[in-house]
């Protein structure tokens, strides 16, 4: 069967795109099966944002980040299909899998599942003024800073996003100022003490009412409320960043039950099995104990689910991969033997 995958990804976010170039470092016939219309998973909604704790890498911008890990995953030339939202996974009898997918059907001799939170949808600000048509200067991702400069900004919200595009647009920003109904923000403590020398910072309060202009287009000014006090202020831009609505609907159709957390999470072992054999669950959809959810604990979980997928398709293939360094199609495709 020509259309038989060793291993289909589930996802093109970080942990999806590094387990494409793992399988593919070990031989494996792989695709990529990703909802969105392009990869690179979660980080594309921060394009401009500073990522500091990946080892080895300088701060990288959330852009270029993503160009690398995409350049990284296609070394080996997996099959790529985008713009298609995966609905059931079965199980056949001979222990391969069918795919069932909003543009046809897929199959592989094995999955891993690296859909991170799901599909990601912003949750969206729900107070007077906020029409369906969407508002020009509201925004629930902020992709290019240069828009905000010299200009008043409003974000509504309290934690590490929030707090992250707060702190990347001073000096850019004339004036900002974070609202959040808790009594304390919830973000990385650093971030937070350097937010706090530059910021206008209100606690216990929200946004109650947007105005618009005559054309209802933008923005004009926000109705804060403390309380039971209200303040107007005149805004160039205001940022939401309420955290997501995340859909993770895939039918999981096996005679054999996956194991959830949270009704949401892949329950899992450190090595990423899943109690389906053939499954595996790398990154944020992954749950178990000592897990790091961070991006630098999602490629240690595509190692090891590819690690894991691979043994299962070739049960005498070896446990590990050869160190990439030793690796003949590391070397050729990189140009590096003769």
């Amino acid at each position: 069967m020509n259309n038989l995958y060793d291993v289909t990804i589930i996802g093109g976010g970080a942990a999806g795109l590094y387990s494409s170039f793992y399988a593919g470092l070990r031989g494996m016939k792989t695709k990529i099966i990703e909802f969105q219309s392009s990869l690179g998973g979660k980080v594309q909604l921060f394009p401009e944002k500073k990522i500091w704790d990946i080892g080895g890498q300088p701060p990288i911008t959330g852009d270029a980040f993503i160009k690398q890990l995409v350049s990284q995953a296609l070394t080996f030339d997996p099959t790529v299909v985008l713009d298609t939202k995966v609905l059931k996974l079965l199980k056949l009898d001979d222990g391969s899998f069918e795919i069932h997918t909003s543009n046809g059907i897929h199959y592989s001799k094995s999955i891993i599942v690296a859909v991170g939170g799901g599909i990601i949808n912003p949750q969206k600000l729900d107070v007077d003024g906020v029409t369906k048509e969407e508002l020009q200067n509201l925004h629930y991702v902020v992709r290019q800073f240069e828009p905000f400069r010299n200009q008043t900004v409003v974000i509504s919200g309290g934690g590490n996003t929030a707090i992250d595009w707060a702190n990347e647009l001073y000096g850019i920003a004339k004036e900002i100022y974070v609202v959040y109904r808790g009594e304390k923000l919830s973000a990385h403590e650093a971030q937070v003490e350097y937010l706090e020398s530059h910021a206008n910072i209100h606690l216990e309060t929200s946004i109650q009412r947007v105005i618009a202009d005559e054309n209802n287009k933008c923005v004009k000014q926000v109705v804060l409320q403390c309380g039971e006090e209200k303040k107007t202020l005149a805004v160039d831009h205001v940022i939401v960043s309420h955290g997501f609505d995340m859909d993770q609907s895939i039918e999981y159709a096996f005679d054999e039950e996956l194991k959830r957390v949270d009704d949401f999470y892949i329950e899992a072992t450190a090595q990423t099995i899943t109690s389906v054999p053939g499954v595996y669950a790398a990154g944020d959809i992954a749950k178990y104990e000592g897990k790091v959810n961070l991006l630098v604990g999602c490629f240690q979980d595509a190692v090891n689910a590819v690690n894991r997928a691979k043994t299962y398709v070739e049960p005498e293939a070896n446990e590990y991969a050869m160190v990439s360094s030793h690796n003949e199609r590391v070397q050729k495709s990189f140009n590096l033997v003769k």
